[in-house]
């Protein structure tokens, strides 16, 4: 999962009272909601099936909210599984160091899937190559008696472009830096920590399966293996492909700057890519020519207008040139820029979308280009559990929060510096469970939200990071593979396999987060927001990986090789010839 906020850094009071970073507009819309100002929603949202069934509690809140107590119960087998996991901090770490040395970047996670996969395969689990097509996801399954109930955990492992980082330092310093004279950049990194996401969530499936084994108790632990979220494909694909059918409840956290959990929900997104085509010629004679580029440009610009009157404050637009050409005396034939649409709900990401495709219509009419364009991407906003929330809450309080060394927080501090940001150190508290905004304001978006529509899920956040930091940064890079990574992360990994086994176990909560999940579903068909026919996007693996992992290529689920994008344009006509002056 990636971009979701979980983490309470300040109070609210505090925030109000001024003792905290600036606020954006945004965030003082959210506080002044959380205290009884404004309105209550976003208009048009709260009509909405799927963001209401989101966003609606199911029973009332009442005023002054505390959550449910005595739900996280002591037993041998919970021991058991926290055991295993003291016992095995360093091989759960050595994970998270090998995959962060890696740092390999979406639907190219060679090493890294393999590492995961071996981690479970070592400790019991079976493993399934290639779910829902992709090369580097898997399904690996541990079940003991009758298999009952399924408990499903995620696991991630992409990293970010240009967010290398030296692991412990702080300040930016690329592990490594790409020197070209004309275009100096960073190479990848994890700069939102899915090496320690996907390392806590195998060690705790490990430590759930032990517990299983040991005590004599029926259950099976799947771990999902999950390429590409950083592109937020992976798991909306595979769930239309049936991958997480089958699961009972899942469990899932993130890597952040607070250590907390919450039963709110987040916003909704489909991810587009336009190509635009033209003529190429020299730049310095460039009548006739037809830049891709000029379509790009004007698209961007023309999307910039529709912030005042067509982006409702839930909503989100932003974008990356991915292609703008190579050389400024070449006019650029194929360009290409690429976006992230996001508002509250499917149907409102649809309304926003057809405004920018209306937007590169007339760039590509203005251009002379020929304009095409293709989802790559899209997941639905993320359906709550508050019975979940309320289970993992307390095992959070219970287990206690990740303790931070003087070094830990040196390092922190000067991150925080380096960022200007207020050098206020590591999380070291558990934070208060709230009840979800009265207004939702957008933010970021994850593919673990589809999932959440087939079964109950959860998530969680460590600090990882400092406070104030965000995600997709450099600062997150420093930390994952730093001390004060390692142990946020192990705590994660503890308080994920309380949870589960506190499902297991008992059986009663895992009926009330059913009973929740068929209330809020009611009237809502969930049905993904991918189009008819997509082809998800893949790269070929090195024969190496197809000959370890036992797959071959390519998967019956994708057209290959790709269909090429090749200009076919002509030079546009300036007009008959002038006659000669005379």
């Amino acid at each position: 999962m990636c971009d979701l906020d979980h983490t309470h850094d300040h109070d609210h009071a505090d925030l109000l009272a001024g003792n905290a970073p600036d606020l954006s507009r945004r965030q003082v819309m959210a506080l002044l909601g959380a205290a009884g100002a404004g309105g209550a929603t976003v208009p048009g949202l709260a009509a909405d099936p799927a963001h209401a069934a989101a966003t609606t509690p199911h029973a009332a809140v009442p005023e002054g909210y505390q959550p449910g107590t005595g739900l996280a119960k002591d037993s041998s087998a919970k021991d058991t599984a926290l055991d295993w996991i003291d016992g095995h901090e360093r091989q759960i770490t050595a994970l998270n160091d090998e995959i962060w040395e890696h740092a390999e970047l979406s639907l190219r996670e060679w090493h890294s899937s393999i590492a995961e996969a071996e981690f479970l395969r070592r400790n019991g689990f079976h493993v399934e190559w290639g779910a829902a097509g992709f090369p580097t996801a898997f399904v690996a399954t541990a079940s003991h008696g009758n298999g009952k109930p399924v408990i499903g955990f995620s696991g991630e492992y992409d990293a970010l472009p240009g967010l290398s980082q030296k692991r412990g330092v702080g300040v930016h310093d690329p592990l490594e830096y790409v020197d070209d004279p004309f275009a100096p950049s960073y190479g990848p990194g994890h700069g939102c920590g899915h090496c320690a996401l996907g390392s806590a969530a195998a060690g705790a499936a490990v430590a759930v399966s032990t517990a299983l084994r040991q005590g004599g108790l029926d259950g099976t632990v799947k771990f999902y293996g999950s390429t590409a979220e950083e592109q937020l494909i992976g798991k909306a694909y595979a769930v239309a492909q049936g991958v997480y059918d089958g699961l009972d409840a899942m469990i899932d956290w993130h890597p952040g700057m607070g250590n907390s959990t919450s039963w709110g929900t987040n916003s909704a997104l489909t991810a587009v890519t336009f190509t635009f085509l033209g003529v190429s010629g020299h730049g310095g004679t460039p009548l006739g020519n037809k830049s891709a580029l000029d379509g790009v440009i004007m698209l961007a610009t023309m999307t910039e207008f529709l912030r005042e009157e067509n982006i409702a404050p839930s909503g989100r637009l932003h974008y990356v040139i991915n292609n703008g050409g190579d050389a400024p005396n070449v006019t650029p034939e194929i360009a290409e820029i690429s976006y992230y649409v996001r508002e509250g709900s499917p149907a409102r990401v649809k309304a926003l979308l057809d405004k920018v495709v209306a937007c590169a219509q007339g760039a590509a009419t203005a251009s002379q280009t020929t304009m095409r364009y293709r989802i790559t991407a899209a997941c639905w906003n993320r359906l709550p559990s508050r019975s979940a929330a309320e289970l993992l809450h307390e095992n959070m309080v219970q287990i206690g929060p990740p303790v931070f060394t003087d070094d830990d927080q040196k390092l922190a501090k000067q991150i925080q510096g380096s960022l200007g940001l207020p050098e206020v150190g590591q999380a070291t508290t558990i934070s208060d469970l709230r009840a979800p905004e009265r207004m939702f304001l957008g933010g970021g978006s994850t593919d673990v939200a589809d999932i959440s529509w087939q079964v109950p899920t959860v998530s969680l956040g460590t600090a990882v990071s400092p406070i104030g930091c965000k995600s997709h940064n450099w600062a997150v890079a420093a930390s994952a593979s730093a001390p004060m990574g390692h142990s946020a992360l192990l705590m994660a990994s503890r308080y994920l396999a309380a949870t589960a086994l506190d499902l297991i176990t008992q059986p009663e909560r895992l009926a009330e987060l059913k009973e929740e999940f068929a209330e809020r579903t009611k009237g809502v068909q969930w049905k993904t927001s991918l189009p008819k026919n997509f082809e998800p996007p893949m790269y070929e693996p090195p024969t190496w990986f197809l000959r370890q992992t036992r797959q071959s290529w390519p998967p019956a689920n994708i057209t290959w090789p790709p269909r090429r994008v090749v200009s076919q344009e002509k030079f546009s006509s300036l007009g008959p010839e002038l006659a000669p002056q005379t």
